[in-house]
């Protein structure tokens, strides 16, 4: 899957690694409801530094489609509280 973090860049990330994700996901969820401010930069910096880390980046130059888009490291609660769908950031 081709994952875009906002501001930054294109990588490739093997289905395999999508469980690890998903439970930092579920995380940054659970920190978004319950308006923990905290704990949500902690997660989703957690969350962006496992995708920079499992992911194998795109050349800049690459015109592959993102699958899948996440908030730049520095988002507010609420710009985050707009990108999410039923499943959070992460469909799945």
């Amino acid at each position: 899957m081709i994952v875009r973090i906002m501001g930054e860049g294109q990588v490739e990330i093997g289905d395999g690694h999508f469980p690890e994700l998903n439970k930092l996901d579920d995380e940054l969820l659970a920190e978004l409801v319950g308006g923990d401010e905290a704990g949500f930069r902690r997660t989703l910096g957690a969350l962006l530094d496992a995708v920079r880390r499992l992911g194998e980046p795109l050349p800049d130059n690459a015109l592959e489609p993102s699958e899948l888009i996440l908030p730049a490291p520095d988002a507010t609660l609420e710009e985050v509280r707009e990108m999410l769908g039923d499943d959070g950031l992460i469909p799945g």
